[in-house]
């Protein structure tokens, strides 16, 4: 009989939705003997879709830093006909540490942002819609939660963080009334946050597009799992990574993550790296990969209307020359 965290993940997993599956699965272009890394395993979904194309001598490695994801790795590979492993941890040490040993892979892949393990499961402290623990990391062993910033941060750097990484328009008087509100009383709930935002904020704009919280939330779970960091530290690792003519996939959420990701990717696709103001090369350099997409590839209505958690993903695919 399968485990309780097994039967879990089980269910999980039958519910989750992969976003851009068929489309992440075309430009991967995937060989029964591919070498696959899957920097973000999470329920699995991708995962499995992946493992589908490989055979007996393909190879599948898992990646993430959340300890739940390893439950669905455990009790999905049984029906994975490739090899497979996990490894536990932040996916930029993992990659740096698999090229250190020497490995090459054809394919690497990541799906960036929160999952909807982590959404959907309320003590998490992710979601403004339950009422949760203010803890919001991916990796529990973090020693920064969401509450010991909103609790310890001042006024300016509350602000800045609203602004960067949630876009949030009313960002410093949010931050204003976090500050004043704990001086009565610490934060501890979502329920809290969710209440003090909408105080701080003008009414119309609490009945807007979308929850109010949604942005100061997003702002909070970026910077208490250092995701941009990450990211930054894990492509170049990811890309060194790759064997001559291997893919580099990445599936992002947010403007401030697309944008890193179609960055490095254009960046690689350049052959010259002079100046603009510069009227001829001089550097001689050459293009060590190619874009696979001149643009973006993102969901189409349909998928959408299943999934209306995929509307804001951005699919970018790197072929290594």
């Amino acid at each position: 009989m399968p485990s309780t965290a097994a039967s879990f993940a089980t269910e999980m997993a039958m519910a989750h939705v992969p976003v851009l599956t068929q489309e992440l699965l075309d430009l991967l272009d995937l060989r029964p003997d591919s070498r696959v890394v899957d920097c973000t395993f999470g329920a699995g979904g991708h995962a499995a879709a992946v493992a589908a194309c490989l055979g007996p001598d393909g190879l599948l490695i898992a990646c993430d830093r959340d300890p739940v994801a390893e439950d669905y790795y455990l009790d999905l590979r049984a029906s994975f006909a490739c090899q497979s492993s996990f490894y536990l941890g932040n996916f930029a040490s993992t990659l740096s540490m698999l090229g250190q040993e020497g490995f090459r892979a054809t394919h690497v892949y990541m799906d960036l942002g929160v999952s909807s393990m982590q959404l959907d499961t309320p003590d998490r402290g992710f979601s403004y819609s339950y009422d949760a623990p203010l803890d919001m990391r991916m990796d529990p062993s973090l020693p920064l939660t969401a509450a010991d910033i909103l609790n310890t941060w001042d006024e300016v750097a509350l602000a800045d963080i609203f602004s960067r990484y949630g876009e949030e328009r009313y960002s410093r008087r949010i931050a204003r009334t976090i500050v004043a509100r704990r001086s009565r009383t610490p934060f501890a709930h979502t329920s809290e946050l969710v209440d003090t935002i909408k105080a701080a904020i003008p009414t119309p704009a609490r009945f807007g597009a979308g929850n109010p919280a949604r942005r100061v939330f997003q702002a909070l779970r970026i910077e208490v799992n250092d995701e941009l960091g990450s990211l930054g530290r894990s492509l170049p690792e990811a890309f060194a990574l790759l064997e001559r003519g291997g893919v580099l996939a990445a599936i992002s959420f947010h403007s401030l993550e697309d944008r890193i990701v179609k960055e490095f990717f254009t960046g690689k696709a350049r052959a010259c790296t002079c100046p603009p103001e510069f009227p001829v090369c001089i550097c001689g350099g050459r293009a060590t990969g190619e874009l696979l997409a001149s643009k973006a590839v993102v969901p189409g209505p349909r998928e959408i209307e299943l999934n209306p958690r995929s509307s804001s993903a951005k699919l970018r695919a790197l072929r290594r020359l």
